[in-house]
């Protein structure tokens, strides 16, 4: 069984409950035991308790982002101790992308991340499936690494190494996630967010093919704070078009989408309405298009709205292509 150790910013503590929930998986088959500050005890001494561990970490998880890069501790200390590890074959160091910022000049650069090409996990258009590549990844590694299968084995308390500042821990669940609680002022900052994120998506997707493309021109258009306009010409013929609101009546809670350039909001071909499970937000498609292209379960990230909105936007253009 490999130990697995995260080095990783509290204000990434979500989306690394999200990632521990796939891992879960490979803790019953007996691949992994994991382990995380949040597992440290009442009265036992931080920096001790976490440094021990990481001195009997096996796989050693970067959780990167930019709060990750800020942190001193995550920084200077934990990925400092894990890379000198690393290149004395102590323990193996897989760096994480879970949110875009500026890692590719960091020391851990070099190494293999995971998802995919240092794909953040939140530009996934689903994120179960960036953490499900990740988890597939650490389960290539250890088997690689054991050079078996190993069976289900519970850790036992007393091969837990002790500092001499500290006792054996007491045996305790490690089913210690809870549900989040999301608050209305989570989802409001959440929708806006994702408002501004499909305005920047739609101008860069336009700007893009208009680069790619010498017969094709558009533009988006912001018409207030709460909606702009996208338009998509052929030869100078307008192709397609759309605008994206929010804030209206009885789809309040989500953003919309019309098949044109509409002076009223009342009227909508599909919207995108903020939901929450027990880890996170994200945007779930009304249903009324039909084209487009959702996710599996319907769960979009803000990347996965832009790909979804941009699908049908685009499709008269690729319809008259074909």
């Amino acid at each position: 069984m490999a130990v697995l150790f995260f080095s990783y910013s509290h204000k990434d503590e979500g989306l690394r409950d999200q990632l521990e929930t796939h891992l879960r998986m490979l803790q019953r088959q007996g691949f992994i035991e994991a382990w995380h500050d949040r597992r440290i005890l009442a009265g036992t001494p931080l920096d001790s308790s976490i440094d021990a561990q990481m001195e009997r970490a096996d796989i050693v998880l970067l959780l990167v982002s930019s709060d990750f890069l800020a942190s001193e501790y995550c920084y200077e200390r934990e990925m400092q101790r894990a890379l000198v590890r690393h290149r004395e074959g102590a323990c193996v160091v897989i760096p994480v992308i879970l949110r875009p910022c500026d890692w590719r000049d960091a020391p851990f650069a070099p190494l293999m991340a995971l998802p995919t090409d240092g794909k953040p996990v939140t530009k996934w258009p689903n994120a179960d499936e960036a953490f499900l590549e990740i988890t597939t990844g650490i389960k290539k590694l250890v088997k690689t690494r054991n050079g078996r299968v190993p069976k289900p084995a519970v850790p036992s308390v007393a091969a837990m190494p002790s500092t001499g500042a500290t006792a054996a821990a007491p045996t305790r669940s490690s089913n210690l996630r809870i549900t989040r609680r999301f608050s209305d002022r989570d989802c409001d900052n959440f929708r806006h967010e994702a408002f501004e994120f499909l305005f920047k998506f739609f101008g860069n997707s336009i700007a893009e093919l208009k680069a790619r493309h010498e017969d094709i021109d558009g533009e988006t258009r912001r018409v207030d704070a709460n909606a702009f306009t996208a338009l998509l010409y052929r030869d100078g013929a307008a192709v397609a078009e759309c605008t994206i609101f929010m804030g209206q009546e009885h789809f309040a809670g989500g953003i919309a989408y019309a098949n044109k350039i509409a002076n009223s909001r009342s009227a909508f071909n599909e919207s995108l309405s903020v939901q929450s499970d027990e880890q996170a937000l994200f945007l779930k498609p009304l249903g009324m298009s039909m084209s487009g292209t959702r996710g599996d379960d319907d769960k979009l990230s803000m990347q996965g709205a832009g790909e979804y909105y941009w699908s049908i936007f685009i499709e008269p253009l690729q319809r008259g292509i074909r």
